[in-house]
């Protein structure tokens, strides 16, 4: 794929530079997914729970509370219910899936 770059305008390559920026952040975000599935699955093959190969304690939030929701697309994205909800949060409620949906 090639674009040149010199024929857009100023806002048009802001845009581009927006666009590539979430399509990264996407990416990312599948990846890891990806990887955890796999580490989970291995672990699994082998008699374990991910939680028991790394130390059985939940994970806890940056404010010292325990995580009651994850990401589905990203479990290592997670929130404890107080405070401001994460961006991920809101757009899981607005595509229709409901709080317990997202409960760990």
């Amino acid at each position: 794929m090639s674009i040149d770059l010199n024929a857009l305008s100023g806002a048009e390559l802001v845009a581009l530079k927006k666009e590539a920026d979430k399509a990264l952040a996407s990416l990312e975000a599948r990846k890891r997914s990806e990887a955890l599935k796999a580490v989970e699955a291995a672990a699994k093959e082998h008699g374990f729970t991910l939680k028991e190969l790394m130390g059985g304690k939940p994970a806890a939030s940056k404010s010292g509370g325990v995580a009651r929701y994850a990401n589905p697309s990203d479990s290592s994205q997670t929130w404890t219910g107080k405070g401001r909800q994460p961006d991920w949060f809101k757009a899981a409620l607005d595509a229709g899936q409901s709080r317990d949906d997202l409960e760990i």
